[in-house]
């Protein structure tokens, strides 16, 4: 069969009758079919509550609740846009019996104070937290959602307010339905921009018996000293935490005299970043990159026994010559190799204080764009919210099922599950 094409089909010339799909186009196709959507949400609205009300009468059998014309138009900010609004208006002429006030209806879709949607407000803390100036707002989000009404400096410094509020309450909340079996400690150091010193963070962060990593505790410390961190762990305890069976940190922290004095059943393993690091410091430069490729045969060793034979060998090459570089591997080996005694899923998790580290590069990108934030508290909310931001994106554990039987005082040899140890100590006799 032949089939006859138009003339306007072919060549080069574009059809008239197709759309326009430029991208300006689509943004204010997107942008109307949100403002239809939220016109009908908010009619359905007013049409259930009118009509659940539709059997209250006065005296001379008129309906004391009906519709009452629109509001004034007004913008909202959406994840789409700027979208204008006009609600419908309803007239309630109910009085409350206790009060004797009139009723009134309000919009649990559109609040009268609401001139950004939840996911609007959300996101403008996290930009100015990730990079974003203040006053860079309305020029960079303005055109990006069509409008600059709502958006200015005042607005998102009003909003980073709330920052300190949630901050004290996530401080003051009750830690006796919550276990954490293991534990990252660390301090962190952020430039204040009007003080003379420095703000020091006491970051602590755990693992639930589910495999779930959590934040416990953020504070403001004085210089990571023994009593600041043990201020933290009592008040902790306090609040009804349990002792970890697990702790890591850097070996110069003031925190494990604190550890040891709050939650003295809970075992130690010092962090393996910070350990290279003080024994590569006490090598020349020449010596370093065989040092380090030595000191990676021991975390890395397939258990502790091998681990101790690449300790011991490692102590033949350098001890001689730089006694003082092995001195800090060895006067810590206990605590360097108790990760060994747990389940080998879990080394790669314990054997440093990465966790608290890659989060906290969040924070110091934010403080070197500001110069540090403008107090303590600012620093300690801003910290704070980021952590909050990052915490659900943080991934359990590996074999996060072996965390409950660390917790249940299970035996673990060579990264293993030992089912029955009494039986290894008592064998039955032949």
């Amino acid at each position: 069969m032949l089939t006859v094409v138009p003339e306007s089909a072919g060549g080069d010339e574009p059809r008239r009758d197709q759309p326009d799909h430029s991208p300006a186009l689509i943004d204010e196709l997107v942008r109307e079919g949100a403002r239809r959507m939220l016109a009908e949400a908010l009619q359905a609205e007013v049409d259930d509550y009118i009509a659940r009300h539709a059997d209250e009468r006065d005296t001379h059998g008129r309906r004391l609740v009906v519709r009452n014309g629109s509001h004034q138009p007004r913008e909202v900010l959406t994840s789409a846009g700027a979208v204008e609004v006009r609600a419908p208006r309803v007239n309630d002429r109910r009085v409350d019996p206790d009060t004797g006030a009139r009723r009134r209806f309000s919009s649990a879709i559109l609040p009268p104070w609401c001139r950004r949607t939840p996911k609007i407000t959300e996101v403008l803390p996290l930009l100015y937290l990730h990079g974003l100036s203040s006053g860079d707002f309305v020029p960079a989000l303005g055109q990006f959602l069509g409008s600059t009404t709502g958006l200015s400096a005042a607005t998102v410094t009003k909003l980073t307010e709330t920052w300190k509020a949630d901050q004290r309450t996530f401080a003051a909340r009750d830690l006796s339905q919550v276990d954490y079996v293991y534990l990252w400690a660390d301090g962190i150091h952020v430039n204040i921009r009007l003080e003379e010193h420095k703000l020091c963070l006491l970051v602590m962060i755990g693992v639930r018996a589910d495999g779930r990593k959590e934040l416990i505790a953020l504070a403001d410390g004085y210089r990571e000293s023994t009593e600041s961190w043990a201020d933290l762990l009592r008040d902790c305890a306090r609040r009804g935490m349990r002792a970890p069976v697990l702790a890591v940190g850097d070996g110069a922290l003031g925190f494990w005299g604190a550890l040891r004095e709050v939650f003295p059943a809970t075992r130690e393993q010092r962090c393996w970043f910070h350990k290279i690091a003080n024994v590569l410091g006490a090598l020349p430069k020449s010596a370093q990159p065989g040092a380090k490729k030595a000191l990676a045969e021991i975390w890395n060793a397939e258990d502790r026994r091998r681990a101790l034979d690449a300790v011991a060998a490692f102590s033949a090459a350098y001890g001689a010559k730089f006694g003082k570089a092995v001195a800090k591997l060895t006067d810590d080996l206990d605590e360097l190799l108790a990760f060994y005694d747990y389940p080998a899923e879990h080394w790669q998790h314990l054997r440093t204080t990465n966790p608290i580290e890659s989060t906290f590069a969040t924070v110091r990108h934010r403080t070197k764009i500001t110069r540090g934030p403008g107090s303590r508290a600012a620093g300690l909310a801003m910290a704070f919210k980021l952590i909050e931001a990052a915490q659900d994106r943080w991934r359990a554990v590996n074999g996060p099922h072996l965390v409950a039987l660390v917790r249940a005082g299970a035996v673990f040899e060579a990264g293993r599950l030992v089912e029955r140890p009494a039986d290894r100590h008592h064998p039955e006799a032949a």
